[in-house]
């Protein structure tokens, strides 16, 4: 009976521990968005377009840029009405590769919206496929969009949050820039870069009075899969990364994603792992890093073989590598997100 009691004890100990972590990282923090300005790289879709629309909400003013000049046009109105003043939204069309178009960029938003008071390194692109079927210019891609294009966002903004001795930084990491997953090698090399670069920018940056957030999601169901570059067998790399994507339980909706993201802004937090799977992940690999590496090296075992033929070194979107199982209702979540989050692209199906 004595042991029954400390066991109830512990789990309610447990218990009540993991509710007041949940509190407390669910706390909104004191940072006000009304009246600032805000801009979000890769704000036209998906997760970006989310956290803008929260910004908004809050009375913020919003600057979202992308490449795609159609998605930034339907993103933009969208903004547009939900503010009810279209002064309020800037939708610009740049490639934030080139270092020169983001700093036209930033140039443009304080011209017209004023200095930048929170700036979200969001964009991203995503390729999934064996090693063997990655080239060098895939690393590059990865490298250009997750490390050299926030660099240039960064270094845009600091002269004047310096000169006003505050400011907001967020990076949009990923697990991936904590534990290197299979089939996703060019994607984390370049999210492990954007991983050390905020964490290094946070620790010289906040006797500035600025913070620096890094954000490290799991699963999210953004509806980012159509959008992904699939290499090697695409139409099975596809239906395995748009399923795994869609997974009640393992995946977190965007809008949720979007909450914790504002909060952490708010009260300028170093980290946050977004979803318990991801944060267990996160955990064990830190403590056991080459444990994991080995567990994740027989998933790698389940995951579709490399295509020996000369087409799987060959790039193609999610959405044109559909099949019967990324069509199943195995992938319905991630079909509704894409379809909320200005995701759907051509060939929606």
């Amino acid at each position: 009976m004595k042991k029954t009691n400390q066991n109830w004890l512990l789990a309610a100990g447990v218990s009540g521990a993991l509710a007041a972590f949940t509190l407390w990282s669910n706390r909104r923090g004191s940072y006000d968005l009304q009246g600032k300005v805000v801009l979000i790289t890769g704000g036209s879709r998906g997760l970006g377009l989310v956290l803008a629309r929260q910004a908004v909400a809050e009375g913020a003013r919003v600057a979202i840029c992308a490449r795609d000049e159609a998605e930034l046009a339907r993103a933009g109105q969208e903004l547009a009405e939900l503010a009810g003043d279209a002064t309020h939204i800037l939708a610009l069309a740049r490639d934030i590769t080139q270092a020169e178009e983001v700093r036209s960029l930033v140039s443009e938003v304080e011209r017209r919206l004023g200095p930048v008071d929170v700036l979200i390194n969001n964009a991203g692109i995503i390729t999934a496929g064996p090693l063997e079927n990655l080239d060098v210019r895939d690393f590059e891609d990865c490298m250009n969009t997750h490390f050299w294009a926030p660099l240039h966002a960064i270094q845009a903004v600091l002269p004047a949050m310096r000169r006003r001795g505050e400011g907001r930084i967020v990076n949009i990491s990923s697990l991936g820039g904590k534990v290197a997953l299979p089939h996703m090698s060019a994607y984390s090399a370049s999210k492990f870069a954007l991983t050390g670069l905020s964490e290094g920018f946070r620790a010289e940056l906040s006797q500035h009075g600025i913070r620096v957030t890094t954000v490290c999601p799991g699963l999210l169901r953004t509806g980012s899969p159509r959008q992904a570059l699939v290499k090697g067998q695409h139409q099975k790399e596809y239906a395995v990364f748009s399923i795994a994507d869609s997974l009640p339980g393992l995946t977190m909706s965007a809008d949720q994603a979007a909450r914790k993201i504002w909060n952490a802004t708010r009260r300028g937090d170093g980290e946050i792992i977004l979803s318990l799977p991801a944060k267990l992940l996160a955990t064990f690999h830190g403590v056991l890093p080459g444990t994991t590496t080995d567990v994740l090296g027989w998933l790698n075992r389940t995951l579709p073989s490399p295509s020996e033929s000369g087409a799987g070194n060959e790039r193609r979107k999610g959405y044109e590598s559909e099949s019967a199982l990324s069509r199943s209702p195995l992938t319905g979540l991630n079909k509704i997100e894409a379809e909320k989050n200005n995701q759907h692209g051509p060939g929606r199906h």
